[in-house]
């Protein structure tokens, strides 16, 4: 058929027959065809492109390559593909340009590429306009010119870069590399490809069958559909396949070739352009699906009725062999998976560890999942008394009539399972009476689940933060920091092992009838040899107390557990969340608003009006300066938590004003050499306050530690 030809040349290097035409009224050159689909009517063809080089010497241009307009032929039966191919360029300061001729506005698509080295290149990727760029082409192209903007002279880059290419390309398969930028002999070893849609002349499917001389579709099963654009494409009806543009090119399709057509025990029938299913003795046709077969319940009844005496009879007694049979597989199946449980949850090492500890076996044990269902009346939603992003904490009381918390996870994945462990480990070497005592564990579950001593009055955060009036007295706070730096002071350095908390926080200090604090949540807790000062390791902890020198430095400390105990200090006297968004902290901090009160002697106007009283007046000030001091930004320059400890203690015991002040004024003249300055000094001059820079940087560090999270 006209516009169909092709001619096939042989290439001499490889011996290999290649069909070519030239689809293009104005071009000299010839094009390789890749490709031809029958069924979509588009053929893939070697891409028109065009090149222009730099000579690395006089650094002026040199070589052009293919700069003819490309217009396709009128008897040639292709049109460019708008939607698979695009206009691409690659160079470094390359501009160029598409230029529609059949455009009604002749208006020119430009592309863009810039690139100042390869690395610019290599760190970018493709198409993001370094190195290289690709757009659409309008629909309805179909004659074209490439042009390079000479305003974009690449003789800057020309070192790494001489050449600059523009093209139109097959976007599916074209796949940028870096080496295009520097190599130049990739433009002729390359072949990359342009889709062209064709279809048989430029009538309808109408209009073509009246003419059954040139009529294509002459195969006597082919269907006929005419194209967008003008022409019209042939295929196979249903049922048929091969070449519609043949004498008996569509050819039948033997659907029973064609596994599970018809349902059984149907069987398959082909026939022309088609199959049908039928049905064996006893069995008749689907009327809604005639690839099913139903039985034919009148043949089947009779049958039916006789064996359904027998039937019922063996079922009755296979019944209870099955159940019998079942209830002991369930049971295996269960104590099975509990096994399963135990090891993947770390259960024999947990074991050594607690036989490896005398009195750990006797204050710990691993709990039967049975006990703690029958404890929490199988985890009643109704005696839930905490819930949070990582699972709930239920209420329970054990066979001995204790009364207990049972922390149940609802994350399974290996960092929680880590923590677990290591809460468990801590816990079972840390003997505290103002720790959080956990009595065992259970490893039965696909989440492990810890049993703690119930602790009735919640959180401190849920006392003080609280709209209404704060129960806790200043009588109740100081003893509950004095209790609570104990706790972390013993950790520190009395317990058989030094313990980093890592996440000290006022919801993590938990209270019980009388008020008394217990430090809890030791899942993030790291433990170290007492000779260690410190360790390395990923940041963890809560924003608002996270210590700013080890999120900078990643570098874990006893200092870290420090500042963040001055965090609740503040909290203790202002009565204020470390971070809130009602604009009152400059920078939504606590720890910000509350040095900066401290810098300019602000003290009494920010604390909370509960605790504001002038026979408590040496207490809150020293207090005060003991969170300020707690709050420095380098950690060598705060007190350690025994010496916190004690200093809270001094305060607790003092009964009177002036004793008050004689014992702080003792004490801190015999730590001055420890601490580097008088607490006396600290209480009456304003010169202990956080220096400016130092202040500054507080800021700094708050401001980072936000914008790290």
């Amino acid at each position: 058929m006209e516009g169909f030809e092709l001619t096939c040349i042989t290439y001499e290097d490889d011996g290999k027959s290649v069909p070519y035409f030239n689809p293009f009224r104005r071009s000299k050159d010839v094009w390789d065809i890749l490709n031809i689909s029958l069924s979509l009517g588009q053929a893939r063809i070697t891409s028109p492109r065009y090149e222009k080089c730099y000579n690395r010497t006089t650094k002026k241009e040199d070589q052009y390559w293919n700069t003819d307009a490309w217009e396709f032929i009128d008897i040639v039966p292709f049109r460019l593909n708008t939607e698979k191919n695009k206009f691409t360029v690659i160079g470094c300061n390359t501009h160029a340009y598409l230029i529609p001729d059949n455009n009604p506005f002749n208006n020119s698509l430009g592309c863009l590429s810039s690139c100042n080295s390869l690395d610019t290149v290599i760190q970018h990727g493709s198409f993001s306009g370094i190195g290289c760029c690709q757009i659409d082409i309008p629909k309805g192209t179909s004659t074209f010119t490439f042009s390079f903007d000479e305003r974009a002279n690449i003789s800057e880059v020309y070192n790494f870069s001489r050449c600059s290419y523009a093209m139109i390309v097959e976007e599916a398969e074209f796949k940028f590399n870096t080496t295009y930028i520097t190599n130049e002999d990739w433009f002729i070893e390359t072949e990359l490809a342009m889709v062209l849609d064709w279809a048989i002349g430029n009538t309808t499917c109408k209009e073509a069958q009246t003419n059954k001389s040139s009529y294509a579709c002459i195969s006597s099963n082919s269907i006929c559909s005419t194209v967008n654009g003008g022409g019209y494409l042939c295929s196979c009806s249903n049922g048929f396949e091969g070449n519609p543009y043949l004498h008996g090119g569509c050819q039948d399709i033997d659907e029973c070739a064609i596994q599970n057509l018809c349902s059984k025990p149907g069987k398959c029938h082909n026939l022309e352009g088609s199959y049908r299913c039928s049905c064996p003795l006893g069995w008749r046709s689907n009327h809604k699906n005639p690839r099913e077969c139903d039985l034919n319940v009148p043949l089947v009844i009779g049958t039916t009725i006789m064996l359904g005496f027998v039937t019922a009879i063996s079922i009755i007694l296979v019944y209870f062999v099955i159940a019998k049979r079942i209830k002991l597989f369930e049971k295996r199946k269960q104590e099975k998976l509990k096994q399963k449980f135990f090891v993947q949850n770390r259960g024999l090492l947990l074991q050594q560890l607690i036989a490896s500890n005398e009195e750990t076996t006797q204050t710990m044990r691993n709990f039967r999942l049975d006990e703690l269902e029958k404890a929490t009346n199988r985890f009643d939603n109704g005696l839930i008394i905490g819930r949070g992003g990582h699972g709930e904490v239920y209420k329970g009381i054990l066979s001995d009539q204790r009364v207990v918390a049972i922390k149940q996870s609802k994350i399974v994945d290996q960092t929680e399972i880590d923590q677990f462990i290591n809460e468990v480990v801590i816990l079972s070497q840390v003997n505290h009476r103002n720790v959080v005592k956990l009595y065992g564990c259970c490893l039965e579950t696909e989440v492990p689940l810890l049993v703690y001593e119930f602790i009735s009055r919640g959180t401190l955060f849920d006392h003080l933060h609280v709209e209404e009036h704060c129960s806790l007295t200043w009588k109740h706070r100081l003893r509950i920091a004095v209790e609570a730096a104990g706790a972390i002071s013993y950790l520190h350095s009395s317990a058989s092992i030094s313990v980093f908390h890592r996440d000290i926080k006022s919801s993590n200090i938990l209270l019980d009838d009388y008020f008394t604090a217990k430090v809890s949540d030791f899942g993030a807790s790291r433990s170290v040899r007492i000779d260690q000062t410190g360790v390395t390791t990923v940041i963890q902890g809560t924003y608002g107390y996270l210590d700013p020198e080890y999120y900078r430095s990643g570098r874990l400390t006893q200092k870290s557990d420090v500042y963040s105990f001055g965090v609740i200090l503040a909290e203790l006297l202002t009565r204020q969340k470390p971070l809130i968004s009602s604009g009152l902290f400059d920078g939504g901090s606590l720890v910000a608003y509350f040095s900066s009160a401290m810098k300019e002697n602000r003290l009494f106007e920010i604390l909370d009006p509960q605790v504001v009283n002038m026979v408590h007046r040496i207490e809150l000030e020293a207090v005060a300066k003991l969170a300020e001091m707690c709050l420095r930004m380098k950690g060598e320059q705060r007190p350690t938590m025994k010496e916190v400890e004690i200093q809270l203690e001094v305060l607790w015991r003092s009964q009177s004003l002036v004793e008050r002040q004689l014992i702080l004024l003792d004490y801190n003249a015999q730590i001055d050499t420890t601490l580097q300055f008088s607490f006396e000094q600290e209480l009456q001059s304003s010169s202990v306050f956080l220096s400016t820079d130092d202040f500054n940087r507080d800021e700094e560090a708050e401001e980072s530690i936000a914008v790290g999270r």
